[in-house]
Formats: structure tokens, C-alpha cells, sequence
């Protein structure tokens, strides 16, 4: 039987399971220890995130950065279509109704431009997602974040070490543009811990709230630092904080983040320059990275001129045994949203539902193996 080339294959950088052993030997392995607090000065330090606060998953993150918004029911808030639910289910949670925005013609990230015309005097927040590590634009979202008072809230699940470069020419990374964002650590993602997220505080007015948010609505790592003398309940919270298990787990793959985006990137461009004569006959599509974003390559996608065809080609690559995977299906159609949807038409979400393909992506695929892939289109 021929070798199976799956769509996602974690990678483990050899040093995961012995700093787990550190962490369990030290006695301290419920969270908000020495891995986790290495996590944290990692971020802050390489990217200038004001606060960082790792999570079970980026859907807690997401949750925790919707009540520090302090959505309350009736609030709106704007997302694209084109996104994972947790993006939608963080503020559904707290009772918002959920915007929905179109993607671009050419990028499956939300339309910047359509934004504005779908601001009313009951929207709370704007949730980019930066799909696929591709920047959206942040120049005209901050914007209109400031011209109606609103916050920003980055899913950055996918966006780890990539950035946005702003009208004035400043590379920012993502995830530190908004007031808050959402990272993920799943093991689909470029860096992993298996499930595991990271909620960043970029605006300094929530930095005291999100930790009480984050230790279950209580002041205990106030207490810790000695900052009080006694710790208590005085917010709502939960039990956001990972184990120092899977923090130890992530700061493992934390020390080789350069070795794995580089192997990416390599993996990312050979998909591109083996695919460019497709794309110039017309065949399918490849990614468009707008001048103004960086590529992390975090995925390779390609986009098929119609259902037909993706069918035919995913069926033809799982034939083969290479697993390739189409991706979001709008959630205005879901059949959870789709009579909460206000009714617009959203064509250019529903075009890449129908139409994107996700091809194997991760560490250890060797050149061999995305030859044979580009081979088969």
C-alpha cells in the first residue's frame, strides 16, 4: 500500500516530554507556573504584547475577550462569515447578535470596506480574523474603531509570527493591533500544544481584569505577588489557565518557533512555484497576500473555479492517499444562524466555502511529497 500523506501531522521538536517530566517534578503542574510564565515573557518580549495570559484554547480566549468587552445581550458585533464558529460562538455566549461580513473578492478574509455600512448605534466590536496568517486591513478597521468608539478584537488563531504593515510603514504583529486578541495552539496550527490558546491585552484598561477573569473571577495572583493580603471572588470568571503540562508542552515548541516557520515557508513556497502554471491557464486559484500583510505560512490553499472541481479534486487526491481538506462553510447559512442572518447575500464567503481546498500541510512533509501532490492537479 502506498504511504499516506496526511493533511496535518504534529511536529514534536524532541524537548516536549522531558520538560513535562521538569514541570510534574517540581510539584507544581496546575497552571500559572514555570512554563506558563516563560510562555508569557516569550511573547511579550519577542512581539511587545502588552499582556499575555495562555488559555485551554483560543475559544477561551476568545470568551474571556467578550467579557472584557462586557457584551451584553442585543449588542452587535461584525465577523466575517468565512470563519470558524468559535469566532461567533464567544459573543453569542454572552448574548450578542452577530454581524456578519462579506470576504473579499480575491482573500477569504473579511472585506474591510463593508464594514462601515453595517455599524449602528448597537455595535460593540469588530472581530478580524486573519485567515490563514494573512493580514486583513488594519488600517481601516483601527479606523473605524476609533471614528465609532468600538473595540477590536483579532482572532489571530491561525496568525502566529505574522504581521500587518500600516500605512505609515510600521510592521505591527498580529495579534497586538487590536485592543485584544486570540491565539491557537491546536495541533493543526505552526505552533502547538495540542488544544491550547493565548489571550493578549493589548489595551492596558483591561490587563488587572483579565487576570481576575482568568483565575476564575478571583485576585489569587494578586495574592501570589503579594499585591493583597487576601485573595477572594470579585469578578465573573472561569477556569481559563492550561496545566503546566501543556504549557511546559508549548514552550518546547516555543524555542524552535525560527526552525519551524522556516521549514514552513520553504514547504509554502515549493506548493507556489509548483502551482503557477495552473494558475496562469486559469485552472484554480492560488493565495493573494495583499501588499500590506507577511506570510507565516500557516496553510497552502488553493481555489477551485467550482464545487465541481474541488469535489473532483480532493475525491482524486484521496484516491491517491494524500488527504486534502476543504475548509469554513459560512456561518450565515449554518443551521444554527441562518434565521438570525439579517438575509444579505454574502457571495464571496459562500465562493470559498464551495470552492477552497486545503492542501497537507506541516513540519515534517518532505519535497518529494509536495512534488507528488503538484503532480497530481
Amino acid at each position: 500500500m502506498e504511504q499516506i500523506i496526511p493533511f496535518n501531522k504534529p511536529f514534536l521538536t524532541g524537548k516536549e516530554t522531558s520538560y513535562i517530566q521538569d514541570a510534574v517534578a517540581s510539584g507544581k503542574i496546575s497552571g500559572n507556573g514555570k512554563y506558563t510564565k516563560l510562555c508569557h515573557s516569550f511573547f511579550e518580549s519577542k512581539y511587545g504584547f502588552k499582556k499575555c495570559l495562555l488559555t485551554t484554547s483560543c475559544t477561551d480566549a476568545l470568551e474571556m475577550a467578550a467579557i472584557l468587552i462586557n457584551i451584553q445581550p442585543g449588542d452587535e458585533v461584525i465577523m466575517p462569515s468565512y470563519t470558524f464558529v468559535s469566532t461567533a460562538n464567544a459573543f453569542v455566549l454572552r448574548g450578542a447578535n452577530i454581524i456578519f461580513a462579506d470576504s473579499m473578492n480575491g482573500n477569504p478574509n473579511l472585506d474591510a470596506e463593508s464594514i462601515e455600512a453595517l455599524i449602528t448605534p448597537k455595535t460593540k466590536a469588530i472581530v478580524p480574523v486573519h485567515y490563514a496568517g494573512i493580514a486583513c486591513d488594519m488600517d481601516t478597521i483601527m479606523a473605524l474603531s476609533s471614528k465609532y468608539n468600538l473595540y477590536v478584537v483579532e482572532d489571530a488563531a491561525q496568525a502566529i509570527d505574522s504581521y500587518y504593515i500600516g500605512n505609515d510603514g510600521v510592521k505591527k504583529p498580529l495579534g497586538g493591533i487590536g485592543h485584544l486578541s486570540a491565539f491557537s495552539f491546536h495541533e493543526t496550527k505552526n505552533i502547538i500544544s495540542g488544544e491550547g490558546g493565548m489571550l493578549v491585552v493589548n489595551d492596558a484598561i483591561f490587563a488587572q481584569r483579565a487576570e481576575i477573569i482568568w483565575e476564575k473571577g478571583t485576585n489569587r495572583s494578586a495574592f501570589f505577588r503579594g499585591e493583597v493580603d487576601k485573595y477572594g471572588w470579585v469578578d465573573v470568571g472561569s477556569s481559563f489557565l492550561p496545566s503546566e503540562i501543556v504549557a511546559a508542552f508549548l514552550w518546547a515548541q516555543l524555542e524552535h518557533l525560527e526552525e519551524i516557520q522556516n521549514k514552513r515557508k520553504a514547504i509554502w513556497n515549493q506548493y507556489w512555484e509548483g502551482l503557477q502554471p495552473l494558475k496562469e491557464k486559469g485552472i484554480l486559484k492560488l493565495p493573494i497576500i495583499p501588499n500590506y500583510a507577511t506570510n507565516n505560512a500557516h496553510m497552502f490553499y488553493v481555489v477551485c473555479n467550482s464545487l465541481e472541481q474541488r469535489t473532483a479534486l480532493i475525491e482524486g487526491l484521496k484516491n491517491e492517499n494524500i488527504h486534502a481538506v476543504f475548509h469554513y462553510l459560512s456561518l450565515h447559512k449554518s443551521p444554527f444562524y441562518e434565521y438570525k442572518h439579517d438575509g444579505r447575500e454574502l457571495s464571496q464567503s459562500d465562493f470559498y466555502s464551495d470552492t477552497l481546498v486545503r492542501l497537507p500541510m506541516y513540519y515534517e512533509l518532505q519535497e518529494n511529497d509536495v512534488k507528488q501532490i503538484i503532480q497530481l492537479f
